[in-house]
């Protein structure tokens, strides 16, 4: 989750703090310093870039495990901010200009196009164009500062509660986030002025997630969590003093929490839309248009897209027919989905018993990751449900990294929110997804190889790092996990889900689809429960164009697997071919198609 946090900067500010580049002897004077090269030049560029964008995200920092300014959220939704953000991508545009391509190695060629790539990206999107329709819509239930804080706050995320600075650093973040959430009602009341409104559809939820958050007594709070679990080194005087502050502090919190709420219930809501689609939002079709071609890095439009996933569907259904006629079954694919859906033995006995399911696939993963990998990350990985107030709003599971040095572990969280309406069918596929060889290899990989620009370790797009992980749950072929054909069933299942999504998202976004269509389709095509179907929905309507990034970089992914295994033949290295794919970080589709086809060539000329 990008969060929009900055200080207040000018362009002359921005220009005096960039790197020094070559340095030109004027006439009748001696250069202090030797001239730079162009790789010199290009990384200390990457060195100073990242240094201004961490001073503008001390969040972003603090998730890196650097705790400078860590009293600090930022000024969230501030004019300022965005004004930062945009000069500080035009002064790396400009900076990048001044360096040579030409005279860089293939290698620092591949960065540099990265780096072009991403900044002229966050330019677009730093356009006032796109602000007018973004900023004014800063919330909703599945991204929002309101669902993720919280936890964040509370002692169980990437914020430290190690000494006595860390205490009074969260005090001070508390009041950035009053901040945000009075500034959040200020862009929204924007957007009531200008026609650009949310629907109805995810206000109501974030009205509801945060009555459940304010019913939470205040003793009982995630705000109050840390002071329940002090360290040793904090004196008794000083718990005493921070939990008295805590406690001060978390009512200004709910008090927040609750303008922000009955703003959104008694004035937004009456006014928002009722339409769920983005194109029938003012300015919604072009920016839908925008975010396709940002979220997938490649040139596609919603009808190709659209098509595309029909006929996945239609290929992956034909799939889990060859199932039911593996296992037996005498009937209908649809009466083959509703005797999984409702037959007890596919249900998690309890939470503890689907807590423990997921640990025995991380032991077995692990068993067989060396078969596929020579590359893995130091970072342990932490395998624990969602918090229960939380979890009802949450996907099935997620993956939050961890620190570049390991010293946090990342975290799979997986939602155990009404039991009986889950499937233990898609649990192996779920683990390989936000687990590993997941994300949590993607991510760690990038984060823990020190020699790649900042950008590029902790950076990315989507489509690579969601597309990774759902090729991912395809190596469970692999490590022999889809001999068994319940979880093959479960496999399928995970991919005509992603399926799914390229025909209903743009069905929902480009098309005019309703809710209940979106919905109807879901369960005709696949064997998900209704309250499966309705949660991913509600997220395909809240965050337009993000579902489509897991099966087309799965694609891409896998054609370029498939090109290399035909060019390549016995040469063809499966775990040399992982290690192309994520040795990088995260890259745009395009150019991870040019770097695997070099790699291709210089395999095939060996």
């Amino acid at each position: 989750m990008k969060l929009r946090l900055a200080l207040a900067a000018s362009s002359a500010l921005l220009l005096s703090a960039a790197p020094a580049l070559a340095q030109t002897a004027m006439p009748g004077e001696t250069a202090t310093e030797a001239p730079q090269s162009e790789h010199e030049k290009l990384f200390a560029l990457f060195e100073d870039a990242d240094a201004r964008e961490l001073a503008l995200d001390p969040l972003g920092r603090l998730f890196r495990g650097d705790d400078e300014d860590a009293d600090r959220l930022g000024d969230l939704l501030t004019d300022s901010a965005f004004l930062a953000e945009r000069t500080n991508t035009q002064l790396n545009l400009a900076l990048l200009a001044q360096i040579d391509r030409a005279k860089l190695s293939e290698t620092d060629q591949l960065a540099y196009d990265v780096f072009r790539y991403t900044q002229e990206s966050d330019l677009k999107w730093d356009s006032d164009e796109i602000r007018a329709l973004t900023e004014v819509r800063p919330i909703n239930h599945f991204f929002g500062l309101h669902t993720f804080y919280p936890n964040f706050a509370s002692g169980n995320g990437a914020a430290p509660f190690k000494t006595l600075a860390n205490y009074e650093d969260n005090l001070s973040r508390h009041d950035d986030y009053i901040a945000f959430t009075d500034r959040a009602i200020q862009r929204f009341r924007e957007g009531m002025e200008t026609g650009v409104l949310e629907t109805k559809l995810t206000i109501g939820n974030v009205v509801q997630q945060l009555d459940t958050q304010l019913a939470i007594p205040v003793a009982d709070s995630q705000f109050m969590a840390p002071v329940k679990n002090f360290p040793d080194s904090i004196s008794a005087t000083d718990r005493a003093r921070l939990t008295r502050a805590y406690e001060a502090k978390t009512r200004e919190l709910y008090a927040a929490n609750t303008r922000l709420r009955d703003f959104l219930r008694d004035e937004y809501y009456p006014a928002a839309r009722d339409s769920i689609g983005l194109s029938q939002m003012k300015g919604g079709a072009e920016l839908y248009a925008a975010m396709i071609e940002s979220t997938t890095t490649l040139p596609l439009d919603a009808e190709t897209i659209h098509q595309l996933g029909l006929s996945e569907v239609a290929r992956i259904k034909g799939e889990l027919e060859k199932v039911k006629k593996e296992v037996g079954f005498k009937g209908t694919l649809g009466e083959f989905f509703d005797y999984v859906r409702t037959d007890p033995k596919f249900k998690p006995k309890s939470r503890e018993a689907l807590t423990q399911t997921y640990y025995d696939i991380g032991r077995k993963v692990d068993a067989r990751i060396g078969d596929l990998f020579s590359l893995v990350p130091k970072t342990p990985l932490k395998i624990e449900p969602y918090d229960p107030t939380i979890e009802q709003f949450q996907a099935g599971g997620s993956y939050e990294q961890g620190t570049p040095d390991g010293s946090r572990p990342g975290v799979f969280n997986f939602n155990a929110y009404d039991l009986p309406s889950r499937l233990t069918t898609g649990n192996v596929t779920l683990y390989l997804h936000e687990g590993s060889p997941g994300h949590h290899f993607q991510i760690s990989l990038a984060q823990e190889n020190e020699s790649l620009p900042p950008f590029m370790r902790f950076g990315g797009n989507t489509a690579f790092v969601e597309g990774w992980a759902l090729y991912a749950e395809t190596l469970g072929k692999e490590m022999g996990f889809y001999k068994d054909p319940w979880n093959r069933y479960g496999t399928l299942q995970d991919e005509q889900l992603r399926a799914m999504r390229l025909a209903v998202d743009t069905g929902i976004h480009a098309k005019g689809w309703t809710r209940d269509q979106a919905i109807d389709f879901m369960l005709q095509n696949s064997g998900m429960t209704r309250t499966e179907v309705v949660a991913e929905v509600d997220r395909y309507i809240a965050i337009p164009s993000q579902a489509l990034a897991y099966k087309i970089g799965a694609l891409k992914i896998q054609e370029l697997r498939k090109r290399a295994e035909a060019k390549l033949g016995d040469r063809f290295d499966i775990k040399a071919f992982h290690e192309q794919v994520l040795n990088t970080g995260a890259l745009p589709l395009t150019i991870l198609e040019q770097k695997i086809d070099r790699w291709i060539a210089e395999q095939a000329a060996r």
